[in-house]
């Protein structure tokens, strides 16, 4: 028999964090593809996390937008041809700006769109509908980091490289959980601790996995990030541990910073109180701090997503400043980029306060860019930021709005108030390559279909400058496009067919990066005019380069500012004196307790794609509330059970996870979970829209929030080869499972009503059996087909649920016997039954069951162990930590 030979693997870069790992995409010949790490790229060198690991089983189409969609009058979604969407666009978008001015239109974009659609889709609004009100969820993510660069340095400049990370001595990671949400850095970290002692300093109001194996944990009061750096400023200060060359060279400002920080947090017994942490645990990261060369200060979401977020970075960046330390191998302050493309939607303008090419809005800048574009309407002053945008779609002065590649019905502060605000829009446009998350379902009047990774080519920046590409492997699946062909066609039909002559991303790159240098000779620190020339082929082989760059030069180690060279117009860096000001709003009876937000292992924004994955649903498949053991029992709640958590502006029902690592006073909660994939669970409805003034970026991890127990008599599960529509008076949580759909459930309705329901959601074709026991409240209905299970419906008492891992491991496991059949439903179907336990690592599906088996027998006794016989944590090693602890527990006498 001949076997035709597998298509060649490409080369091409993961769609999720900001470290832009490299992966091989081997596809197969049944639309799909398998994927490992890139041994060859600088960023990973082969190793993935459990996300990127997983990217195979997130490439079906079953969910997706494959025709352009208009709304009709009745509500409903009808398919129609490009052209009539197109036209539907542009002549909506001529309309609103001929009779309301350009300011009354608006493009929110998203860190997920490769350099080239976001670089097409900033020329349009900025030099030709002439509006800088074009903003990006990187505000929610990174914008206090560019605020914070901007203001010391006069760029929005990163000077580290991950070099830097193994050459340094003493890695700080402030109010990043590195572990979950950039596990390959993490394990580059642990590596360099391992192999040259490097120390780590972890600092987080959180005690999270990256604290486990940790040097120092100093658990921070919630926003009190300021005052440790400024109190660390004045030790240095107080124990001559400065570099006064360096200062007195090449920087600005820095008597009137140490004065301010002084007033800030004078000593460490000053510092000690305004951050809530030990006078000892200060003095000993101050000494650390103090006595070694080379650091490097790494910080992300905890820093960023605050009201006070650009005085924060800044304070980070004046200790690197004071003390010579940035610009140089193994030291810096540096920023950890929280989507695959943040960088690269800085680098083209995707902010509202930004021009292309890390310009602004000076008069030499909007004329120099004017004059590149040929531009007719270059915007001369800054748009609204995110949250301003919204909150003028709200007022009604923005009447028309295109949204590419995000969810803000979601993710955005105050979200429930933000999608009615939507439907005020008079022109309503959504690009996606999803059919059914909430900002489509919010009202949009006109669908595009984009392409999604894989199908798109183009290039992206990763946190440390490097510029990577992403390949096609994958056909274009219906009717989808680039974002930059929509993009591209829209400015056609506006009259800009000149300005738009594209017929590639390579096209668009080469116009990009013929910016980037286009009157430049220095002045600006974005610069990779060496790549202009590229041909198509010299394009598409590109290899991964940090910029600034030149075509067939080896230029890796460029660095930033360590001979001064700051982009300010004196050359200098400027210290920058923090304000002072509480940490943040005060708590009250009401609301006792600080809301903090953030991300878990093995998902990724709203679920559109990790969701997709039973490896990477199996984890953590609920969202949850974790609380400290007394809050928890003030508040009279169970570990297990449910609360209701509740904000000034909205509410969710979540499952409570008691945890000692949870500082007392707050609750944290993940971010994933919208209408599409939970019931009561979408966390930006209780988000403060408080932003900080200098970035407008919102604060996400300290809204005023009070907890209440919410009480279920009834919890259990549905698992179906097809897709399950959960009960409107239920409390659910959708989890993929192999070949189906999963949903964990809690109710109050009464067994009969589920046997009802049940019935409703079993195929027609399949043979139904049942078990009802409405006194001990229990319901087991379940539909096979040719002896396998297809569908089912078990509930429980809610102190006596099903076993939701068991039966899950069945389900995907194929046919049964007519014995197992009866077992199942049975009330004693759960006895004897195996519980498995969840997946602890994603990477290679490892349960617990089989780690706490190799730990009772003995062929395991540590990590390492584990590691050699299981595989667990040999690959990204997110799940170390959880290793460490269930070996500790284990190791507990009974």
């Amino acid at each position: 028999m001949n076997v035709l030979p597998r298509p060649p693997s490409v080369r091409t870069t993961c769609p999720y964090c900001g470290v832009g790992c490299g992966v091989l995409a081997m596809p197969d010949r049944e639309g799909g593809a398998a994927i490992v790490g890139d041994p060859a790229h600088p960023a990973n060198f082969g190793r993935l996390c459990s996300k990127g690991s997983a990217l195979g089983e997130t490439l079906a189409l079953g969910r997706r937008l494959l025709h352009p969609m208009i709304r009709q009058a009745d509500g409903s979604l009808a398919r129609v041809d490009w052209d009539p969407a197109l036209d539907k666009v542009a002549g909506g978008l001529r309309t609103i700006v001929d009779r309301d001015g350009p300011d009354a239109v608006a493009f929110y974009l998203s860190g997920q769109l490769l350099t080239e659609d976001y670089y097409v889709a900033n020329k349009l609004m900025k030099g030709f509908i002439g509006s800088a009100n074009v903003d990006t969820n990187s505000r929610l993510c990174m914008a206090s980091t560019v605020a914070g660069h901007r203001r010391a340095f006069g760029s929005d400049t990163v000077p580290g490289t991950y070099k830097d990370l193994d050459a340094a001595e003493l890695v700080v990671l402030v109010g990043s959980n590195t572990a979950w949400c950039h596990p390959v850095l993490f394990q580059r970290i642990t590596e360099a601790k391992q192999e040259r002692g490097t120390q780590f300093v972890v600092i987080d109001p959180r005690h999270t996995a990256t604290a486990e194996g940790a040097d120092l944990f100093l658990p921070i009061a919630p926003g009190a990030d300021t005052a440790l750096f400024s109190g660390l400023l004045a030790y240095l200060a107080d124990t001559r541990a400065l570099d006064f060359a360096y200062i007195d060279a090449h920087t600005t400002g820095f008597v009137e910073a140490l004065a301010a920080a002084r007033e800030v947090a004078r000593d460490v017994a000053a510092t000690a109180r305004a951050t809530g942490l030990s006078r000892a645990d200060v003095a000993r990261f101050f000494e650390l701090f103090g006595k070694t060369r080379r650091v490097v200060t790494c910080f992300s979401q905890g820093v960023n997503q605050s009201a006070h977020g650009t005085d924060k970075v800044n304070a980070i960046i004046n200790v690197h400043l004071a003390t010579g330390r940035i610009g140089r191998t193994g030291m810096g302050p540096f920023s950890l980029t929280g989507q695959p493309n943040a960088m690269g939607g800085r680098e083209v303008g995707g902010l509202a306060n930004q021009l292309a090419a890390h310009m602004g809005f000076s008069p030499v800048e909007t004329d120099r860019v004017g004059r590149f574009w040929k531009a007719p309407r270059i915007a001369t002053r800054e748009g609204l930021k995110a949250v301003d945008m919204f909150q003028a779609i709200e007022r009604g002065t923005i009447k028309a709005l295109w949204v590419m590649a995000t969810n803000p019905a979601v993710s955005l502060p105050r979200a429930s108030a933000m999608r009615a605000a939507l439907k005020k829009l008079e022109l309503f446009v959504v690009s996606e390559n999803v059919l059914g998350n909430d900002t489509v379902t919010a009202g949009a009047q006109v669908l595009l279909p984009a392409a999604a990774w894989g199908e798109k080519d183009g290039t992206v920046t990763n946190s440390e400058r490097r510029i990577s590409r992403q390949r096609v492997f994958l056909p274009l699946p219906g009717e989808a496009q680039p974002d930059w062909w929509i993009v591209t066609e829209i400015a056609r039909r506006l009259g800009f067919s000149e300005a738009f002559n594209y017929g590639s991303a390579a096209d668009v790159f080469r116009e990009h990066a013929a910016l980037s240098a286009f009157e430049n000779r220095g002045r600006r620190d974005f610069d990779i005019g060496g790549l202009a020339g590229l041909s198509d082929a010299s394009y598409d082989r590109l290899d991964p380069v940090m910029w600034p760059a030149c075509a067939g030069e080896a230029r890796e180690e460029q660095r930033f500012f360590n001979g001064g060279g700051f982009f300010t117009a004196d050359g200098k860096a400027r210290f920058v004196a923090p304000q002072p000001r509480a940490a943040h709003d005060a708590i009250n009876a009401v609301y006792p307790l600080r809301l903090n937000t953030g991300r878990v292992r093995d998902q990724w924004h709203t679920m559109t794609r990790t969701g997709l994955s039973p490896r990477l649903c199996a984890h953590s498949p609920e969202p949850t509330v974790e609380i400290h053991p007394a809050d928890a029992k003030l508040a009279k709640l169970d570990d297990g059970g449910f609360a209701k958590v509740t904000t000034e502006s909205g509410s969710a029902i979540l499952k409570v996870s008691i945890s000692e690592g949870q500082q007392r006073g707050t609750i944290f909660t993940p971010i994933h979970w919208s209408d599409a994939t939970a019931a009561h669970a979408r966390i930006g409805d209780m988000v403060t829209a408080a932003t900080d003034p200098f970035s407008g970026q919102p604060d996400l991890k300290a809204t005023p929030a009070r907890v209440e127990p919410m009480t279920f008599a009834y919890r259990g599960f549905a698992l179906s080869h097809g897709e399950i529509t959960p009960p409107s008076e239920a409390w659910f949580a959708r989890a993929a499972v192999v070949g189906g759909d999963g949903l964990l459930l809690a109710s109050n309705e009464p067994p009969e009503a589920w046997r009802d329901f049940a019935r409703k959601q079993m195929p027609n074709d399949c043979e139904i059996t049942e078990h009802i026991d409405p006194e001990r409240g229990v319901v087991r209905v379940a539909a096979f087909r040719s002896g396998q299970l297809d569908a089912c419906i078990f509930l429980g008492p809610a102190y006596a649920p099903p076993q939701w891992d068991a039966m899950r491991t069945l389900f995907e496991a194929g046919e049964l016997d007519e014995s197992e059949r009866l077992i199942l439903l049975s009330e004693r179907g759960d006895e004897g039954r195996i519980d498995n336990g969840p997946v602890i690592c994603a990477c290679f599906g490892v349960r617990f069951a089989a780690i706490r088996d190799a730990l009772e027998t003995g062929i395991a006794a540590d990590v390492a162990d584990i590691g050699r016989i299981l595989r667990a944590g040999t690959n990204c090693g997110s799940c170390v930590p959880e290793l460490r602890g269930i070996i500790e527990k284990a190791a507990q006498p009974v």
